[in-house]
């Protein structure tokens, strides 16, 4: 949904602080989300086979520096599972110290990416991508936690554990929305193991928790050409996904705010975020939907204030409350991303009704986007390829909308009407369009319902010009718009 260009901007980091209504509300908005970070930040970790201190201190920097230099205030970025996704199979692959270089040129992608004016791009990533592509997210985010149902070393406590944990999330809600619904699964699952000493896998048990403020770190892998083509894929897939997902969440919180934000400020702060997260030792991130969502819709959140003060209660509660975190049950985390991915997915989109509506060609570019996507594990790829496969879809549909009417003037002269947009994919066959042989010397071709796009229709035309003089007939092609005339005299003379 886009706003009006005179749409207001949200209120200011000034304006909380002058007022201490304001700055109390987005100040417990900020710890409120920071409690349902936690969970997901822990969880994320594990899927992009990090210590879930990684996730916990890459989203403590990249909340800390977007409530400084991002576009959108409000909006909660932290380690996201989608990029968790992503730099996955280059930790499972090359190692853990392959993570920061590919995550500092990934923000370097998002850097340049943001001043070129990429997030003007987005209006060409049509919905069926879109909504591919969070589905496919909720997807990948589900097989990742089948290791947790379902491993050799799985007690079988586990599976109780995680349903009581899915039905605390879904129950909690109808008796107060006050508290997250899963910190409070998170809670009771740990509460349980720890009661009645149930043996099962733990935070603790995927890596040390921070007892301290991180370091400043650096790159320790030898800065190749071999370094370089294996972070380069994952980098980029990194800067991709993470601006895709950042620019979806920021409209969507345009949309609930009714104020704009600056994609550009927003795209290019995403990058300066990620390197920052890199050196000190964490990993990427982007926007968080439903972070944002209990932000901005439940807490009420409207400033940067929030967002930096998500960031810092995040890094209290890790470092003061870390035992405690290192005791959560795997059960717990799963529990908690499975009901993301319930959240996550469209699933009106999916429902049979939606479908018999869609078109076949929406339809297709949906469901080969998701494919692609669990296919190579690659969110970028599948986007990609979502793209080019709808832009296909597209010109195919709209070859088929020009026509080419004829009709009789006198004995001596003929008039074509030419309607729709002529491109590429619609002209190639326009010379076939034409009774060469039949009509008489003076032909008229209107172009006033048509559109002259590309170079191939002025070749075109200049071809039907052509045949008509080998039939000895004269060609007057009038009614050219504007924009349509400038092209054809721009391009007449090189391809005639």
């Amino acid at each position: 949904m886009s706003l009006a260009p005179h749409a207001p901007t949200a209120p200011s980091v000034v304006s909380a602080l002058r007022s201490p209504r304001l700055l109390t509300r987005e100040v417990l908005a900020g710890v409120v989300t920071a409690l349902a970070l936690i969970p997901e930040a822990i969880s994320f970790s594990v899927v992009a086979g990090v210590d879930p201190a990684v996730g916990l201190f890459s989203s403590v920097v990249i909340a800390v520096v977007i409530s400084i230099v991002g576009g959108r205030p409000a909006m909660i970025s932290a380690a996201a599972g989608s990029v968790a996704l992503v730099i996955a199979p280059l930790v499972r692959d090359h190692g853990v110290a392959y993570l920061v270089p590919a995550v500092v040129l990934g923000g370097v992608f998002q850097l340049v990416l943001g001043f070129l004016g990429v997030a003007r791009l987005m209006r060409f990533i049509p919905r069926s991508v879109n909504v591919a592509f969070v589905n496919a997210l909720a997807i990948l985010i589900f097989t990742a936690q089948l290791p947790n149902l379902f491993g050799d070393d799985v007690p079988l406590v586990v599976w109780p554990l995680t349903a009581l944990g899915v039905g605390i999330i879904v129950a909690f809600p109808f008796l107060t929305k006050a508290v997250p619904a899963p910190l409070i699964a998170v809670v009771v699952v740990t509460a349980i193991t720890m009661v009645f000493g149930v043996a099962v896998p733990t935070v603790g048990d995927e890596g040390a928790l921070p007892t301290a403020l991180p370091g400043f770190g650096g790159i320790t892998v030898p800065l190749t050409l071999e370094t370089l083509q294996i972070v380069a894929p994952y980098a980029f897939g990194v800067a991709i996904v993470g601006l895709i997902e950042t620019l979806l969440t920021a409209q969507l919180v345009d949309s609930l705010t009714e104020t704009r934000s600056s994609a550009w400020r927003e795209s290019w702060g995403q990058g300066i975020a990620n390197i920052a997260s890199a050196f000190f030792g964490g990993t990427g991130g982007c926007a968080m939907i439903g972070q944002t969502v209990i932000n901005v819709k439940t807490a009420g959140a409207r400033t940067r204030v929030s967002t930096f003060a998500a960031g810092a209660s995040v890094l209290v509660l890790t470092i003061v409350l870390h035992d405690l975190v290192a005791q959560i049950p795997m059960a717990a985390l799963t529990a908690v991303m499975l009901m993301v991915c319930v959240a996550t997915f469209d699933w009106h989109s999916v429902r049979p009704r939606t479908l018999g509506r869609m078109p076949l060609g929406e339809t297709a570019v949906m469901v080969i986007t998701v494919v692609v996507v669990v296919a190579t594990d690659n969110l970028a790829t599948g986007v990609l390829v979502g793209v080019v496969v709808a832009a296909l879809v597209f010109a195919r549909r709209a070859a088929h909308v020009v026509s080419v009417v004829r009709e009789p003037v006198d004995e001596h002269t003929v008039r074509y009407r030419v309607r729709g947009a002529l491109f590429f994919a619609s002209s190639n066959d326009l010379v076939t369009r034409f009774s060469y042989a039949e009509d008489p010397e003076r032909v008229i071709v209107d172009m006033s319902d048509a559109h002259v796009f590309d170079a191939s229709t002025v070749a075109a035309l200049d071809g039907v010009e052509q045949r008509y003089a080998r039939h000895g007939s004269s060609v007057e092609v009038v009614n050219l718009n504007t924009g349509s005339v400038a092209l054809h005299g721009r391009l007449t003379g090189r391809l005639g």
